[in-house]
């Protein structure tokens, strides 16, 4: 997928999507016709401009861009999550605060958008320490791949990539706890996010984990300062230990199922916090490959066959876990009302041993396993638009509306009624520039 020049006269034409389905991001609406004047809806239903470029929708169904709620990314990957129509990607770990974004995306449109967290917080040699590899461990292919981007983010993709232990700030008491959220927030991170995994669930028990103490410290910080906490947790126990902390959302779904489940669920349900469940990743971890996903041609026409191979592995630290445990959980949550967001967990580039996740395709995978879990299609589709748009504040996007950004997605079918009608895109549209893809 590459950018249509962006001219003045480009991006300040009118362009309606006429005679087609709209899904507001809440629900079907009755107005069939979408008008785009510039980075903008300027107008749902009503008359067609006269002087408009017409595209007709007949027989197909016009989505807001999608949002991927977890990610760690690197502009490949947000180059790809873009030819699947998800405009903006949500980075839990990694570069692209603001300020990050302004050295690493100058002068890149071809792109979704990104928000970040910056670093998050974990102890030393904590969680993702045992994930991540010694730079002389990377493949050649991987190497190859970073020598073509500029120096600052090939930098900062092989600090993604290999775990370099004198880079990653030391936190080890409150005070040093409350320095990493300043540094953060002062880089121009978007959100706080913090590390509760001892390792049990990815094949290394015993992972240090900060204190409460500590960590209670951080989440208070990061409020003080209007910023909201998302927890990585992957157990039962350790979400209770989040949500006691006061988080403001779960980056995962735990993958157990004890007797307390339903206590759990009333205590998430009461705090208001919302719940990244990442259900691609539960099953991964329990060795599940994404095969399937990566033989639909409408994923591996638009993929490199570096990421198809990693759709056909899996993470497998867990194989004694079952998935419909997962659903079950994921279910209780949605019936107690708490907010589901669309999260894969993605990782940056390439890496053999984080299997069964690609950018932007795993987000329309994580649809529809939502839908095989028992929500509806139109229930998985908030979860990728107005859900996350609005658990993170991001008034502008995740809904057809007037005012709102021209981040949208065209598809074949009906995905309100056939979920997988999703990877049938036709067009996508990025701050109204339609992309070639």
């Amino acid at each position: 997928m590459k950018n249509v020049t962006q001219s003045s006269s480009t991006v300040e034409k009118v362009t309606a999507i006429t005679n087609v389905r709209i899904f507001d991001g809440e629900k079907v609406i009755e107005p069939r016709n979408v008008v785009i004047h510039g980075e903008t809806i300027i107008s749902v239903g009503g008359d067609l401009p006269t002087h408009a470029t017409i595209i007709d929708g007949e027989n197909a169904t016009l989505l807001p861009g999608l949002i991927d709620a977890h990610v760690h990314t690197s502009i490949g990957g947000l180059r790809d999550a873009l030819k699947f129509g998800v405009t903006t990607e949500l980075e839990m770990n990694g570069s692209f605060t603001e300020r990050g974004r302004k050295i690493q995306l100058k002068n890149v449109n071809d792109v979704a958008e990104v928000r970040s967290a910056g670093t998050a917080i974990t102890a030393p040699g904590g969680h993702p320490d045992e994930l991540l590899q010694d730079e002389d461990e990377i493949p050649e292919f991987v190497l190859k791949e970073l020598e073509k981007l500029p120096k600052e983010d090939r930098e900062a993709m092989l600090a993604a990539y290999a775990h370099d232990h004198e880079k990653v700030p030391q936190v080890t008491t409150v005070e040093e706890a409350i320095k990493h959220v300043h540094t953060q927030v002062e880089s121009g991170a978007d959100f706080i996010k913090i590390m509760i995994e001892e390792g049990t669930v990815l094949g290394a028990p015993g992972l240090p984990i900060l204190s409460d103490e500590i960590l209670k410290a951080a989440v208070a910080e990061a409020h003080k300062l209007d910023k909201i906490v998302i927890a990585h947790v992957l157990t039962a126990h350790s979400s209770q230990t989040a949500i006691d902390m006061g988080v403001d959302g779960l980056g995962h779904l735990f993958l157990d199922r004890p007797e307390y489940t339903s206590e759990l669920v009333k205590s998430i349900a009461d705090s208001d916090a919302f719940v990244i469940p990442c259900l691609v990743l539960n099953s991964s971890i329990l060795g599940n490959p994404a095969s399937e996903l990566a033989n639909d041609p409408r994923v591996y026409s638009k993929l490199s066959p570096e990421w198809i191979d990693i759709l056909n592995s899996s993470f497998h630290t867990f194989p004694q876990g079952i998935l419909e445990n997962s659903f079950k959980n994921v279910m209780d949550l949605h019936r107690a009302g708490v907010d589901i967001l669309v999260g894969t967990d993605v990782a940056p580039v390439p890496v053999p041993n984080l299997g069964g996740l690609a950018h932007g395709a795993s987000v329309h995978h994580e649809m529809q396993l939502l839908v095989e879990a028992g929500f509806t299609p139109i229930e998985a589709l908030q979860s990728a638009t107005a859900k996350p748009a609005r658990c993170f504040g991001l008034n502008d996007r995740g809904c057809i509306a007037e005012g709102s950004l021209a981040d949208l997605i065209l598809v074949n079918g009906d995905p309100t009624t056939n979920i997988s009608d999703t990877l049938s895109i036709k067009s996508v549209w990025l701050k109204g520039v339609q992309q070639l893809c």
